[in-house]
Parts: structure tokens; sequence; C-alpha cells
């Protein structure tokens, strides 16, 4: 009768343990979603694969096809379950988020595009990049750089594409382009912010179940949409999602005709739950936005340092995505 207790108040436990894990683990509460996740934003080849006659270094506005950040996020500790979203094989690796400044097709994007340099002058190797998660409408500049490609001891300091890569529309190569490599300990920054077309809105839409699914969107009543990049991705201290209590420490500045300026709070913050590195902030006024700013010590990068203070202009979509 002992045993047959034990055995029961065992099972129970059990269950009760893993109905827990379950309410509290957003991968395993919606594991039909992570089991059907189609993953078509990782590639692996290790030489350049892009044939193209493409040349054009700069879009119709005159900016340059370049990169805009390389931050060495994670030494050997990107989680093993990433490989539910990203790039097979890369748990326990290296973890780089590179940003472009424009949209890049990820057809034409691969590890034999990249080389990265450590402090010593050895080459670092990607073993495969991908997009996700910053895969909303609009996203598609941050790469995921996977591999073994420094150490805290001889850091990547930079990255160079020297094969042949696209933007998004085709229209465009960054091919030749570098960046300086932002170290380890560094905390994240804002380095890219842009007006967002109002057909990439999506007002009142809900995010995905998915923990590295879509954002949200802002609430219905906004007039003016500003993505904000920062260099890695970033949550509270605890490792949550950054929220309402976040949006309400950024300030955007506006500007209309005559030159007048206003800084102003955001309404609310969007393109939350999704685990990537961009934020949308969902302004009340339709006065163009050119900067955005945010205060030191509320963000953390995966390796938890904070962010210090950062700011950014606003740029204007242009050609080129």
């Amino acid at each position: 009768m002992s045993r047959i207790w034990y055995i029961l108040t065992g099972a129970a436990l059990l269950v009760a343990g893993g109905a827990y894990f379950v309410s509290q683990n957003p991968v395993a509460r919606n594991i039909q979603y992570v089991l059907t996740y189609e993953k078509t934003l990782d590639t692996y080849a290790q030489t350049d694969t892009t044939e193209t006659d493409v040349i054009r270094r700069a879009d119709v506005a005159g900016r340059a096809a370049s990169l805009v950040s390389a931050f060495y996020g994670l030494d050997s500790e990107i989680p093993h379950m990433f490989g539910l979203v990203g790039c097979k094989g890369a748990g326990g690796s290296d973890g780089m988020p590179l940003i472009f400044s424009h949209e890049v097709d990820i057809t034409t994007l691969e590890p034999g595009d990249l080389k990265i340099t450590t402090a010593s002058g050895a080459s670092g190797e990607v073993i495969c990049l991908t997009l996700a998660p910053a895969d909303d409408q609009g996203e598609l500049r941050t790469a995921l750089l996977l591999g073994q490609y420094g150490s805290i001891d001889d850091q990547p300091v930079k990255v160079e594409i020297v094969g042949n890569v696209l933007s998004l529309d085709g229209t465009l190569n960054f091919k030749g382009a570098e960046v300086t490599v932002t170290p380890l300990e560094v905390g994240p920054s804002l380095v890219w912010a842009e007006i967002v077309p109002e057909t990439e809105w999506n007002l009142g839409v809900a995010a995905t179940k998915l923990p590295w699914g879509g954002g949200d969107g802002c609430p219905v009543g906004t007039k003016q949409v500003v993505r904000v990049t920062w260099d890695g991705g970033v949550t509270k201290p605890d490792g949550r999602h950054a929220d309402a209590v976040e949006g309400k420490l950024y300030r955007v500045t506006v500007s209309g005709a005559g030159q007048t300026t206003e800084t102003i709070t955001p309404i609310a913050l969007a393109d939350l739950g999704d685990g990537d590195n961009n934020h949308e902030l969902c302004l009340d006024v339709e006065t163009p936005a050119v900067s955005a700013t945010f205060p030191a010590g509320h963000l953390t990068d995966p390796r938890d340092d904070l962010n210090d203070a950062t700011s950014i202009e606003v740029q204007p979509r242009v050609g080129g995505t």
C-alpha cells in the first residue's frame, strides 16, 4: 500500500511539474506552433554562390549600401534551443548580429560572403547565419551570425562583405562593405531608426504565439510609427520583454514646417514579444520624427550588459528598402 502511494504521489508531482513548466515556458506552451515552424531565413554555404551583374552601391537617395553595426553579443553561449528557429547545430556557438543599411535578400547572403578578423589577425568561422527572429515586414536587415569567430581574449574586430550580397529589391550590392565590431563587454545601443510606411503599420494586430514570431502592432489611432533597431537583442534585466514601462522612457523629437521642434513620448511601444532587436514607437502626431533617444540602464543584451544612454537620427524609407 505504501509503495503504491509513493508511486501515485510521484506521478502526480511529475504531472504537476510538467504542467507548471508548460505554463511558464512560451516554447513549451506553444509546442504545436514550434513543431510546424518553417525555417526559411537561414543559410550555410561556405562560398559565394550569387552570380549577379549588380554593382550599384548607393540607393536613389544617395544612401550607401553599408554595414551599420556588428555586435559581438555572446561568446560560445548561443542556446541549443535556438535551432528550432534559426541555424541547425548552432547551440554553444558565438553570436553576432550584423546590421545592414538596407533590407537584404537572404538568398544572396551566406556565411561564405563574410570575412571576420580577430584582434590577433586570425579569421573567424561563420557556420551559419539567419535573419530570424527579426523577420517582420520591413525588418530584414539584421543577420545573426553563428560560429566560432573569437573569444573574450581574442575578440573579432572587423566584419567584411567579400561576396555578392544584394538588397531585398535587388538594386544594391553590399560587396566591399565593412564595419568595426562592438566588443563583448559593451552594452546595446540604438543603431538605426526609420519612419515606417503606413502600409506596414498593422494597427491593433496582436503578436504571434511563438516567442520569436511576429510582434504586435501599434494601437488603433496611431498617427505615425517609428521603428528603432538595437545593435543586439534587448530585454529587461530580468529577461522579460520590454513593455509600456520602457515605452515611456523613449523620447522622440519631431520637427515640422518652419523648423519648429518638439520632444514627445510615444503613446505606446509595439513590435513586442518576438525576441528580436526592433521596437516600434507609436506616435499620436503626424509631424515627422527626426530623432529618438533612450536613457541608460534599463535594457540588457543576452549577456546582461546594460545599455548606455543612446540616441539615433530617424531616416525616411527610400529605395533599396
